[in-house]
């Protein structure tokens, strides 16, 4: 459950659970539930589903990446790619406990990724404060652009070093706009096509991608094209790999 990883944004995955329930189009072909539920039979997902902590052995290797790691030799962990860290059936003191082990290994950037961005804020620990922990970026995904203008207002109002947007699976096109007077941008965008055996496929994706991308460069978002729809061959111009400063 915590592991270096083959997701190209991240060096390492670190699930301190598993277990979810499907909150929205980009959700239904969960890969975690087919993998964890489906066909390893290690949780049920869903609503009564159950959540299961990770053991603790797992809980130890951020320790031992952090110490490996260096102030300036930083490595990104995503966390939770069988979870979701701010899931209101999660026992409080696990996620007490997470944020503890993340305030422990300050050598490592930690990537939250959330689908429950009305969550995030009374969820965070009471020392949070005005700028976010500085180790600590968060996300939340967004198929389309509806889902873009509905959730990211609760994201910008949240302090963080890094505020990003996962935009995979590509449901349709999602323009970074400000959506208000004030509002910051997000300071990255992560986009690719949806994979797997039941991917949701369209010829739009490579448009939508480099529409994106030129309005990511016009406006200074750094953006990373991760894959097209199936995993099939990136174009050239859309291999593009930025990073937050």
């Amino acid at each position: 459950m915590g592991e270096n990883t083959a997701i190209e944004w991240a060096h390492h995955t670190f699930n301190p659970w598993i277990g979810c329930t499907k909150v929205g189009p980009p959700c239904d072909n969960c890969y975690a539930e087919a993998l964890m539920d489906r066909r390893y039979h290690k949780v049920q997902w869903g609503p009564h589903g159950e959540r299961k902590k990770t053991s603790e052995a797992n809980w130890k290797l951020p320790l031992r990446w952090n110490k490996a790691a260096a102030p300036y030799d930083r490595k990104r962990v995503f966390c939770a790619s069988l979870a979701d860290v701010f899931d209101n059936q999660v026992p409080v003191e696990w996620r007490y406990g997470l944020f503890d082990l993340i305030n422990a290994t300050r050598n490592l950037d930690w990537l939250l990724l959330t689908k429950r961005p009305q969550n995030i804020a009374h969820m965070l620990p009471d020392t949070w404060g005005p700028h976010g922990w500085p180790n600590v970026w968060l996300g939340i995904t967004c198929g389309d652009q509806d889902e873009y203008c509905r959730d990211f207002p609760k994201l910008a109002k949240i302090p963080a070093v890094v505020r990003f947007i996962s935009n995979e699976p590509m449901l349709g096109l999602l323009t970074p706009c400000r959506l208000a007077e004030g509002m910051p941008l997000p300071d990255w965008i992560i986009a690719g096509g949806e994979s797997g055996p039941n991917a949701r496929c369209t010829d739009d994706v490579p448009a939508w991608a480099r529409y994106q991308r030129d309005i990511c460069r016009a406006v200074g978002i750094a953006f990373f094209f991760k894959q097209m729809v199936g995993k099939a061959p990136i174009p050239p111009d859309l291999m593009v790999r930025e990073f937050p400063r």
